[in-house]
């Protein structure tokens, strides 16, 4: 499946995910503000919490990111939908860890999105097989 953009904020998100799965952590400085906020909806496991501004780079992605191969994991976007602002994403992202084991997860997002920035995105995901796979449990 294809996802295809159906208006402008839309296109942001399949953007943000083509930069996030890229790797290039500087890039995605581009989409966020100050103010914006990422928030895995996840507790006890690595990148938990409520992650704000730049320090969604230098706090949160840097670390998470550093856990896998470079470049990993990639973002498949399956569904999509929007109004008004909210963009919600069903995803899944795969790739392969610093220590090689292989990663799959299945994700849910929801995007708030004002003069193209995100001002905040939740981040749903299986965290019990995360913490599993990385021995967090």
């Amino acid at each position: 499946m294809s996802v295809k953009a159906a208006n402008a904020d839309e296109q942001l998100v399949l953007d943000f995910f083509e930069v996030l799965s890229s790797g290039d952590l500087e890039k995605l400085r581009g989409f966020y503000h100050d103010q914006s906020v990422w928030e895995p909806k996840v507790k006890g496991i690595a990148g938990a919490g409520r992650h704000v501004g730049m320090d969604i780079i230098d706090k949160f992605l840097a670390p998470v990111r550093g856990m896998f191969h470079p470049g990993d994991p990639k973002v498949h976007v399956h569904a999509m939908f929007s109004r008004d602002g909210w963009v919600c994403v069903e995803s899944n992202s795969t790739g392969t860890t610093m220590d090689g084991k292989v990663y799959d997860n299945d994700y849910c997002w929801v995007f708030e999105i004002s003069n193209g920035k995100i001002d905040a995105m939740r981040e749903y995901m299986d965290s019990h097989y995360t913490a599993k796979l990385f021995g967090m449990d």
